[in-house]
């Protein structure tokens, strides 16, 4: 929790100058009728369950990673976008008596959104819903035990915000919240499921077009 605290203040202090910059940098140009954006960002994804696996409780620490993203706007105001991480989330299994091992993961997902106010607009809040999957790899216990966890899939809901500094660029903070029951499997045999149900903290610089 510490790091997306660290996080949380990183979008306090882009919250704070997206629109000095917005009021510097203005133009003729208008934000409105593009049609195409792209974001590149950070985000550190921290479970919200501990499950039971194989009778014992286990704590899945969080982790960072780059995310990418890409959007098609229909208007100005709805949009289907592509997310993802650009590289693994790596996370360490802990139970009461400390760490027994770790796993990497890699989530994606799809989604509608319906971003609020005019696109030309200073501080512009969205919410969306969609679909995720997120892969499981590198999964490895201390005990030496073959460990296996399906991929993770179900639904995920966004909100978030994009700050105009121009027409072109913006700046955006999101929360993103999956939900999901994959299959644990100890050397083959099912054992339990890691219902982690990660929620992501992000921050990016998008430009349209």
């Amino acid at each position: 929790m510490i790091r997306i605290s660290h996080l949380t203040l990183a979008l306090l202090g882009t919250l704070a100058f997206a629109p000095a910059a917005f009021a510097q940098d203005a133009s003729t140009d208008s934000a409105s009728g593009k049609r195409f954006a792209i974001v590149g960002g950070y985000s550190l994804s921290e479970p919200t369950k501990n499950p039971q696996i194989g009778g014992v409780r286990t704590n899945v620490d969080g982790g960072g990673a780059p995310t990418l993203s890409a959007s098609w706007y229909i208007n100005d105001n709805i949009a289907i976008e592509a997310w993802g991480a650009a590289d693994k989330l790596g996370q360490r299994v802990n139970t009461g008596g400390g760490k027994i091992g770790s796993v990497d993961s890699q989530p994606v997902a799809l989604s509608g959104q319906y971003h609020f106010r005019g696109a030309d607009t200073i501080v512009r809040p969205f919410v969306g819903l969609g679909y995720y999957e997120a892969n499981y790899s590198n999964e490895t216990l201390s005990s030496g035990n073959r460990l296996g966890i399906e991929n993770a899939k179900g639904a995920m809901a966004t909100a978030g915000v994009d700050l105009n500094i121009n027409p072109t660029w913006f700046a955006r903070a999101d929360v993103r919240y999956m939900q999901g029951k994959p299959d644990v499997k100890l050397d083959g045999v099912k054992v339990g499921e890691a219902e982690l149900n990660p929620v992501t903290i992000g921050i990016g610089l998008g430009a349209r077009f």
